[in-house]
């Protein structure tokens, strides 16, 4: 037997074949379809020749099922009640949610930033397992491959910037970072006092000067980097007991400088200097997801300002 071309067919015959083989009268399959009667009779036509059976057969009392039918009957409660749940929007219960959200970020970011969301999901969603991804050097990358459904980062693709969306979670601005006992602790620091410093550099993605350097290159100065780090969590270890200085995001430092001899200070007065703004993003793929869409909105309302 040679397989059907579904192409060929009208799917749309299936609701008037259930109709008919329901109500076993094409007048009554007409008035339950708010159809005309030609056009039921018709169909009923169009489904004898797909189907070569004739579904509805004459006897002494009217109309009774074909054998076919009796059979088609139960297969096709099924077939339209699964294309129904297929064509129906997806719904998300948190309560009884059982997948796998993954999330990659910095681990500081994500230590600053994760503790309520997980408490959240905790409450909410407590059967939702969440899986953190190592963060790779190009952040975007496991977005990009839909590998993680969101990324925490203050950076900014660099392509495909149409795939992806964000919402805003933190806003901080800069200090410098260093030890009680170095000189600089004391007093108000002059922007000749933090060039010559010795100076600590977190570098996330490994290439190029920091942000700082742009900034006292439109004074004429040029810092000295003594120490270059991959990550913001060692930089308490490093600056401890040591004459470097670090310029960090406020929300990072204060966390980092718990619990040791570390101060915070105002940079000099010359700066003028952005604020920091770290986003949830996620690739354009998850914006409708049921899971994504319930996360963010409650993301959204737990960085609210």
């Amino acid at each position: 037997m040679s397989e059907m071309n579904l192409r060929s067919v009208d799917l749309n015959l299936l609701v008037v074949l259930q109709a008919l083989i329901d109500e076993q009268h094409v007048s009554k399959a007409a008035e339950r379809l708010n159809m005309s009667q030609p056009a039921v009779s018709r169909a009923l036509q169009r489904l004898r020749t797909t189907l070569q059976d004739p579904i509805l057969v004459r006897t002494g009392s009217g109309y009774d099922l074909s054998a076919r039918a009796v059979v088609l009957r139960e297969q096709l409660s099924h077939v339209l009640h699964e294309v129904q749940a297929i064509m129906q929007p997806e719904q998300f219960d948190p309560m009884q949610a059982e997948g796998v959200l993954k999330l990659t970020g910095l681990d500081l970011e994500l230590i600053l930033l994760m503790p309520d969301v997980i408490r959240m999901l905790r409450e909410k969603a407590p059967n939702l397992r969440v899986e953190v991804v190592p963060q790779l050097p190009e952040h975007f990358e496991l977005l990009e491959r839909g590998d993680v459904h969101f990324t925490i980062t203050g950076l900014f693709p660099q392509t495909h910037h149409d795939q992806y969306r964000r919402i805003e979670i933190a806003r901080t601005g800069h200090v410098c970072v260093m030890d009680r006992d170095n000189p600089l602790a004391k007093g108000e620091l002059s922007l000749q006092d933090y060039a010559n410093a010795s100076h600590g550099l977190v570098s996330i993605t490994g290439k190029g000067p920091g942000m700082m350097d742009d900034a006292l290159g439109e004074f004429g100065y040029k810092r000295k980097v003594m120490l270059r780090l991959a990550n913001f969590m060692s930089v308490a270890q490093f600056c401890q007991q040591s004459d470097l200085i670090f310029t960090l995001p406020k929300i990072m430092a204060t966390h980092l400088a718990q619990g040791t001899s570390l101060v915070l200070r105002p940079l000099p007065k010359e700066f003028a200097l952005p604020e920091v703004v770290l986003y949830m993003y996620w690739h354009d793929r998850y914006h409708h997801d049921p899971m994504c869409s319930w996360v963010r909105a409650e993301l959204a309302e737990i960085f609210s300002p």
